[in-house]
């Protein structure tokens, strides 16, 4: 059953104006009981991986069928392809449980939301999936920025009660843009500088320029911190809070990095009206389908 949130005061404020700050995070990390022993200090950290998620044949499956989208001539002219600035290769593909049967199927398996649901604590419906591609030499990377800070500004998420599963496709190495993480920073929100344009989403989604923290509060993050790096073979995942600091550097090495990534909210945090932005964002990006799966 959906609980529509209420209480719609900003306790997380951010793009005011010139001013930022850092404030302290007001609500649990872990809302439910973890069994999965990979999720055992997910309150402390932020973050979990887990090993193994899928099979090699699952891996090989899906990497056909993440190749089969990407070359889609039907889907060329999608809003929800969205391709690098530079090389024009397609950088990620959203909505991709919509798109693809064999996505749809594997996101509501109890190995995949029963993580999330352990750690939020309740049902979950998917806020947003796609597929992140970074082809090797030329693939872009994403700076440090926490993901409920775009989500509470440009979409309306109350509260920090999502988690993001990112399942690699391919072996993540420490020279190939894999993900890095700064454990125990979600504890703390950071507020971002400026302002949202209307309909700058596509062009963020190329390349992220709004809703980035100051070097300064990336620094004293880190030096708090410290910084980890999510490498393992395909069929690994990475669960994490979605208010941790995260980001990944371009690829210059010969070889890929793809994952599928899910994101899940709890349906006692669904959308309300953005916080910092003139308008929703398009559901492909921030689905306001609020059905559990």
């Amino acid at each position: 059953m959906t609980q529509q949130i209420t209480d719609l005061s900003d306790r997380y404020p951010t793009r005011k104006g010139a001013s930022t700050r850092t404030v302290p995070r007001t609500d649990p990390t872990v809302w439910g009981t973890v069994e999965h022993p990979a999720l055992a200090g997910f309150e402390a950290d932020g973050f979990a991986a887990v090993e193994d998620l899928l099979s090699p044949a699952e891996v090989a499956d899906f990497g056909a069928e993440i190749g089969r989208l990407a070359a889609d001539p039907d889907l060329a002219e999608d809003d929800r392809v969205i391709v690098e600035k530079a090389s024009r290769r397609v950088r990620s593909i959203f909505e991709v449980h919509e798109l693809s049967a064999a996505v749809g199927d594997l996101v509501r398996e109890s190995r995949v939301a029963g993580l999330a649901r352990q750690v939020l604590g309740s049902q979950v419906y998917l806020h947003q999936t796609r597929i992140n591609y970074m082809p090797g030499f030329r693939g872009g990377g994403f700076y440090w920025h926490s993901d409920f800070e775009t989500w509470h500004a440009e979409d309306g998420m109350p509260s920090p009660r999502a988690v993001s599963l990112s399942i690699a496709l391919t072996d993540n190495y420490p020279v190939n843009g894999s993900l890095m993480v700064m454990p125990g920073s979600h504890r703390s929100f950071v507020g971002c500088q400026g302002s949202t344009p209307a309909e700058h989403y596509r062009e963020s989604l190329q390349e992220q320029e709004i809703g980035l923290p100051s070097q300064a509060a990336i620094a004293e993050l880190a030096n708090q911190h410290g910084i980890v790096q999510f490498t393992g073979r395909a069929g690994s995942a990475l669960l994490f809070d979605s208010n941790i600091m995260h980001g990944s550097s371009n690829n210059i090495t010969p070889f890929p990095r793809s994952n599928i990534f899910l994101v899940f909210n709890s349906v006692e945090n669904t959308l309300v009206e953005p916080y910092s932005a003139p308008a929703p964002r398009p559901g492909y990006i921030a689905a306001r389908d609020f059905t559990p799966v």
